[in-house]
């Protein structure tokens, strides 16, 4: 039975990450795709509306 404990918290894990994957894979794209797209346009642009620009020397 030794090789029951060992072998059953990979199989755990393996179980797990494939559900994490089937997750992911499945969120991508769909009805959500555009307003996630949306937010992270919105945050690119407040980020780079906030550097300053390149100084020119006349």
């Amino acid at each position: 039975m030794d090789y029951v404990s060992a072998l059953l918290p990979p199989a755990v894990m393996a179980v797990l990450f494939i559900g994490v994957i089937r997750v992911i894979v499945k969120t991508q794209g769909g009805a959500n795709k555009t307003k996630e797209d949306a937010a992270v346009d919105a945050a690119l642009a407040r980020v780079q509306g906030s550097q300053p620009g390149p100084k020119t020397e006349a």
